[in-house]
């Protein structure tokens, strides 16, 4: 039902709770507006960025492409038949013709077709060479182009691998042989792939990475794998990058190496003298004892260790995301439950309570079984699709989204009154977490790709960001619900470093878990990740609870803490 501005003020402003709720409706309003803005603004620019085109589009893009291609070979094929034709035929006739040209033209028929020949034969021929079937190839890889990735976005997928190899606690060799778990599909690299990547460690400076993936390309290599890339350019890239990592032993052993196979090599020579000086320094004679490259050991996972960077947590988190490092213990699992929530004997839960089940005693986590159908979530799916875009985190000094390198994902923002479905959903968790979404940040629905993360953060803002939510004005985020809409063959957990607990999707269910005290002080054992996906496509929704419209729902305890 729709109201006009007279209606609004007189039906609300009889008394002044009503007029607080309609300063309260009109906020909400202004607020919608602002969320569509910005999601609208966020929508247009991300868009422009061929990274964020989705995968699966690239996939059929290729397929158009490549049969354009067929159809190019096909032309050029038919072209080339048509020019042998004509080029057997004028064979013929020329050893006929000048083996007696006299006689031969003594007939006048063959007077006449040399004429006509020169004349109008030969030019047909001449337009048939020159015509070029590739015009509506140029075409077709012209109009795709746009949607091609470039350079950037070849880096980020080599950057993903990386990260998966990282957390996983995966050599080179398992991606290079395809031998991940969960797969369907055989996918091999090549000593090129291989080669590349570890370029595109090198060029970032990131020499742990490029030994990894130039060790790969040079044992490949050896293995007798012919490729573009020389082994004496695998060898000068390897034999630095040891270098930076503090092997002064081996990289003198490689660039000798690099030596015998190009002695005029540019660099080789200079880098071995200075790696012998360096090396003599340290120990004696190393160069005698040294001599035979073939001896050299393979550089393996964990012959290195890797360099440690911004995150503390850094280890847990990716053990936890391998399932190491679990904090089960058979006393907790005994205080886990299973029951069914009827939302305090809600109406619409009365007929068909949700199945909840305990995930985490302390802070108390839940997993709600059948919180969404299959019909639900292809639909989520659908109306999101169409508007994902690079997923954002909101600036914890200004309150803006902006992107971040420790988010990898596309999210979409959905409004309840879209579609039915997502307005029943919005229901549904207010019904079974007992909270009011009135003042809930949009369903937000988020899709991870292989390699897809969110590394160690917390829902809520901190003491130290008080502004991160000031714009909506509904206070801090109380509480996350969050719907898994998919499997994933492998990788994918949400898990909480400081507790050590392990989240496993599971498509259909949701899980549940305040992220505040009732005190409204943050409850810092919340910080959570979103583990790389590994193997698959991992889908899921959340909905941000806040503070606001939750005073008689959720009241103050009676500490800090409870």
């Amino acid at each position: 039902m729709y109201f006009s501005s007279h209606q609004l003020d007189s039906g609300l402003k009889q008394n002044s709770k009503d007029f607080l709720k309609y300063t309260q409706f009109k906020e909400k309003i202004l607020f919608i507006w602002y969320q569509t803005w910005l999601r609208c603004f966020l929508f247009e620019s991300f868009w422009l960025e061929t990274f964020f085109i989705r995968m699966t589009d690239l996939i059929f893009i290729e397929r158009e492409v490549v049969q354009s291609l067929k159809e190019y070979i096909q032309a050029e094929e038919s072209k080339l038949a048509a020019v042998k034709r004509w080029a057997n035929k004028l064979e013929v006739l020329t050893h006929a013709s000048t083996s007696d040209p006299e006689g031969f033209l003594a007939h006048p028929v063959n007077a006449y077709k040399l004429m006509k020949r020169l004349n109008t034969e030969w030019s047909e021929l001449e337009s048939l060479v020159l015509n070029d079937p590739s015009h509506g190839f140029i075409s077709n890889i012209s109009v795709h182009r746009q949607y091609f990735p470039d350079e950037e976005d070849e880096k980020g997928a080599a950057k993903a691998l990386m990260r998966l190899q990282d957390t996983y606690n995966l050599d080179s060799e398992s991606f290079s042989k395809g031998k991940l778990p969960g797969v369907r599909y055989n996918a091999f690299l090549t000593v090129d792939d291989c080669f590349d990547m570890g370029k595109t460690a090198y060029n970032e400076q990131d020499y742990y990475h490029a030994v990894l993936w130039m060790q790969q390309a040079l044992r490949q290599m050896d293995a007798g794998e012919e490729a573009k890339a020389s082994k004496a350019d695998i060898l000068d890239y390897l034999s630095y990058s040891v270098y930076q990592m503090g092997d002064l032993q081996r990289a003198t052993e490689l660039t000798r190496r690099l030596v015998s196979i190009d002695p005029g090599h540019q660099r080789a020579g200079g880098n071995l003298r200075y790696f012998e000086r360096l090396l003599a320094k340290e120990i004696r004679e190393v160069a005698r004892n040294k001599q035979d490259p073939a001896k050299e050991k393979p550089i393996q996972l964990g012959t290195y260790e890797r360099p440690r960077d911004y995150l503390p947590e850094r280890e847990i988190y990716e053990a936890l995301c391998r399932g190491e490092g679990v904090k089960m213990t058979p006393k907790r699992r005994s205080r886990l439950f299973c029951r069914y929530q009827d939302g305090n004997r809600n109406p619409r839960l009365l007929l068909k309570p949700m199945k909840e089940e305990d995930e985490w005693d302390n802070p108390h986590i839940v997993r709600y079984l059948e919180a969404l159908s299959n019909e639900e979530i292809e639909k989520i799916k659908e109306l999101a699709k169409p508007r994902l875009a690079r997923a954002t985190v909101r600036d914890p000094k200004t309150g803006v989204l902006t992107t971040a390198h420790y988010r990898v994902s596309k999210s979409a923002w959905l409004e309840g009154d879209e579609d039915p479905v997502i307005d029943r959903v919005n229901q549904r968790i207010e019904d079974v977490t007992g909270l009011t979404v009135d003042t809930a940040e949009l369903l937000q629905v988020a899709n991870y790709g292989v390699g897809g993360q969110y590394e160690p953060h917390f829902d809520f803002s901190r003491k130290d960001e008080p502004d991160a939510f000031k714009s909506l004005g509904t206070g801090n985020r109380v509480a996350t619900y969050l719907n898994y809409m998919s499997d994933v063959e492998a990788g994918g957990a949400t898990v909480f470093p400081d507790f050590g607990a392990v989240i496993w999707p599971r498509k259909g269910t949701a899980v549940f878990w305040y992220n505040l005290f009732r005190s409204g002080e943050g409850d810092y054992r919340t910080r959570h990740a979103a583990c790389p996906v590994l193997v698959g496509s991992k889908w899921v929704s959340n909905k941000w609870i806040h503070e606001r419209g939750q005073e008689f729902r959720r009241p103050c305890g009676l500490t800090e803490v409870d």
